[in-house]
């Protein structure tokens, strides 16, 4: 067999059936959506509708609750990390913080930083420059000789609504300096 002989086998790939086209083709005039009423034309919306019941989505109760304020933190173990070192992923000794830990591949999304927790084993010396620990995990890494420094980010969100309001000012000063 040689590369241009290389092709699907047969049935593999079936081309759509083109409707409206006439008595002969089998699917003509109503093209097989049956005859009239709303669900005969384009752009149906009645998906979750019973037939005027209530609906399932509707009949069962809410549950829990959703915190618009909570804080989006990448949470990374200290046994995690002790892995990363093992495998050569992270040099024993450096100052890890959120760019560092995702090149090793440690933390995903996190919009308010990283949050270090204590599960696992820590042995290497490192220090660290994060959003959050955890108890366990700063007297885990203050054990094994390193550092812990817990920083304030400031979420995207905050960061524009501050240089809007510093641009409103601006603004505001700025027409105030023609008025007088």
């Amino acid at each position: 067999m040689k590369l241009n002989e290389l092709r699907d086998n047969e049935g593999a790939r079936k081309s759509r059936m083109r409707v409206g086209r006439g008595i002969g083709s089998g699917k003509g005039k109503t093209a097989g959506r049956g005859q009239k009423g709303q669900k005969s034309r384009e752009g149906v919306s009645i998906a979750g509708f019973e037939g005027g019941q209530m609906p399932l989505h509707m009949r069962l109760p809410k549950r829990g609750f959703n915190n618009i304020f909570a804080k989006d933190y990448a949470e990374v173990n200290t046994g995690a990390i002790q892995k990363a070192i093992d495998a050569g992923k992270i040099v024993a000794g450096a100052a890890l913080d959120q760019a560092a830990l995702d090149a090793a591949g440690l933390t995903r999304g996190g919009k308010d930083g990283v949050r270090l927790l204590g599960k696992g084993v820590l042995t290497a010396k490192l220090s660290f420059v994060v959003a959050g620990a955890s108890k366990a995990a700063i007297e885990m890494v203050e054990a094994a000789g390193g550092t812990v420094e817990v920083i304030h980010v400031v979420p995207a969100a905050e960061k524009a609504a501050a240089k809007k309001g510093v641009k409103y000012r601006e603004r505001q000063a700025h027409k105030a300096s023609f008025k007088a």
